[in-house]
């Protein structure tokens, strides 16, 4: 079994769209509009393996993040480099967490958030 992908439903297509695509630097695969639904839904590449879909709604409940809730609770991104990637994500005006190092794998990550506060793991190869 492997992951087909993963859905992600945001408050503010616009700005969601250009988080994913320019912060991130994630490929559109396709993007269309569902009429009957008011909705977008953008699928995204992640290298050659997951697809992001990202859908809008019309006023879609907050998410609950913090104090962390039931259901997912980050997206965890393998990186080559945590430094790095952490100093462009800076650079493009995100705020991110210290680098820390994981206690049982001894490998560097850190977080930040999307635009939704959709908490973003960034996590060493």
């Amino acid at each position: 079994m492997q992951i087909h992908h993963i859905a992600i439903i945001c408050s503010n297509y616009e700005v969601s769209k250009k988080f994913y695509t320019e912060v991130l630097g994630l490929n559109i695969i396709r993007e269309v509009y569902r009429e009957e639904r008011q909705s977008y839904k953008l699928d995204l590449a992640i290298g050659d393996h997951y697809v992001i879909e990202l859908f809008s709604f019309p006023d879609p409940p907050k998410r609950s993040s913090r104090p962390e809730s039931c259901g997912l609770r980050h997206l965890a991104f393998s990186v080559d480099n945590v430094e790095k990637k952490r100093k462009e994500l800076i650079q493009k005006g995100l705020s991110c967490e210290e680098i820390r190092i994981d206690e049982f794998t001894d490998k560097k990550f850190f977080f930040t958030s999307d635009p939704d506060d959709l908490p973003l793991e960034f996590y060493e190869n």
